[in-house]
């Protein structure tokens, strides 16, 4: 039913989807004039389109933004320089599920190169330093815990602000877009910064300063991110340590759980029956690197710490011209969307569950009535945030670590058609605006902002300790 909707409303941004006839070439380049243009009809398209797009930056100072992209524009350019232009442009929307890639041709390329800078990093934005937290060289006497002053020319923090602009993220928040360059600096390096093969690396450890040349190494160096976000033996686990429950959620997504044969309904279920029956006080529910999925999993695991009805999502709202392609056969599986207040309200039909959540939920057999504690980072986004902001909004738990990567008040997303302009690059659009039932007042532009922010220090970082659960231990132990 989302594959007939999608295909319903496959988005048309008028001249600039057209087929890639030409063999592919690296350094094929594009008329200023054209990626001008280019620039004004995406983002027009994507507007009408998206009905978060102006969620965190206002039509004004988004204009101004085109405007001053364009200027930058002043010869021709190839996809990846364009791509360079426009992603920071992209990351203005403030909407982590709203993408632009470069061309599968173009990725593929990269892919086998070996322009990554050999070693992974750590950021500490209040101290505005940044570390080496793995070497991927042969080279031993480069210092783990070396401070990074500049690479090859360019001082550290001004390529980290650049990396910052360019990754998405939901409104203003920066521990997702910090996380992602603890783990992928060398891959964002390479799409943003430049692409050589070799690096001049100045370091300094110990009180001096020291220049290092290296040679760039392939991916297959680096953990992929998928096996980073999949670091588990199950995607759903639970125990009970010293009379306090421990329940891991480390992803939403249905079909993870089934490749996993894993039911989340089943399991979460038989977990709140042992906590019942054990009479446990106290549950740790562990969400760090839980991207999202499901949002009716999402939803069920909250009904469990309700006892009344509640409320999860508010509204989702789509734009009218989405709300004009209701129409014909989609109609049998979508329902029109009403216009209320000046926008217009998505609608649930019979056939599918998947818009159930902003009607009035109804609190789960069993649900648990002790202490609930959180740990939450920045790659906990989409359905995960949702969860996430309805407990914490309705003091229903702890929220322990950083605050998280998607939206407090909600996200863009739903479905998600993807389509191509010219240049090769990929465009993914989401079409429907979810507004978590939430105090609206609180974290606009940011993600659930933790009671207890537990920030990881460089020695906890690259010796993997665990300083938010022990944190809650201590917390339970003390109460």
């Amino acid at each position: 039913m989302r594959l007939l909707l999608t295909i319903g409303l496959f988005i048309h941004l008028t001249t600039l989807i057209q087929a890639q006839e030409n063999k592919f070439d690296t350094n094929r380049k594009y008329h200023s004039d054209s990626l001008k243009r280019w620039t004004t009809s995406i983002m027009g398209g994507i507007s009408e389109k998206h009905p978060g797009f102006y969620r965190y930056t206002n039509k004004e100072k988004f204009d101004f933004l085109i405007d001053s992209t364009n200027q930058t524009i002043n010869d021709s350019l190839t996809e990846l320089d364009y791509y360079r232009k426009i992603k920071p442009l992209f990351a203005q929307i403030g909407c982590l599920h709203t993408g632009i890639s470069l061309s599968k041709e173009y990725q593929d390329y990269l892919d086998k190169t070996t322009t990554l800078i050999p070693f992974e990093i750590f950021v500490d934005l209040e101290k505005k330093k940044v570390s080496i937290s793995k070497n991927h060289t042969s080279n031993q006497d480069i210092p783990i815990d070396g401070e990074i002053i500049s690479i090859n020319g360019e001082l550290i923090l001004s390529i980290i602000n650049k990396l910052l602009k360019s990754i998405p993220s939901d409104g203003y928040n920066q521990t997702e877009k910090v996380l992602l360059l603890n783990h992928r600096f060398s891959f964002w390096y390479q799409t943003i910064i430049e692409i050589t093969s070799n690096f001049n690396v100045e370091i300094k450890s110990e009180g001096s300063n020291k220049v290092y040349e290296l040679k760039g190494v392939s991916k297959e160096v680096f953990p992929s991110l998928a096996s980073i976000e999949k670091n588990y033996q199950k995607p759903l686990e639970f125990e009970i340590v010293n009379g306090i429950g421990i329940l891991k959620i480390h992803t939403f997504a249905k079909t993870s759980t089934k490749e996993s044969k894993q039911n989340f309904n089943k399991f979460t279920k038989k977990v709140f029956q042992t906590l019942k029956k054990e009479k446990i006080e106290n549950l740790i529910i562990d969400l760090r690197y839980n991207t999202g999925g499901t949002d009716s999993n999402a939803a069920l695991l909250a009904s469990y710490f309700f006892d009344k009805p509640f409320k999860y999502w508010d509204k989702i709202e789509v734009t009218e011209a989405i709300a004009k392609e209701i129409k014909g056969l989609i109609k049998i599986f979508y329902k029109k969307p009403k216009k209320v207040d000046g926008t217009y309200r998505w609608r649930k039909i019979w056939l599918t569950n998947e818009f159930d959540y902003y009607e009035t939920q109804k609190p789960a057999k069993n649900n648990f009535k002790g202490k609930t504690y959180i740990i939450t980072n920045g790659l906990c986004l989409s359905s995960c945030s949702d969860f996430v902001a309805v407990l914490s909004d309705n003091n229903k738990a702890i929220v322990v670590g950083q605050e998280t990567g998607g939206g407090f008040q909600g996200n863009t997303s739903g479905m998600m058609p993807k389509t191509e302009i010219p240049t090769g690059l990929q465009v993914t659009i989401p079409l429907q605006k979810y507004t978590n039932a939430v105090d609206l007042t609180k974290n606009f532009g940011h993600g659930t902002k933790p009671d207890y922010e537990i920030v990881p220090t460089f020695d906890n970082w690259v010796n993997k300790k665990d300083i938010e659960l022990e944190f809650i231990f201590k917390l339970i132990k003390k109460e």
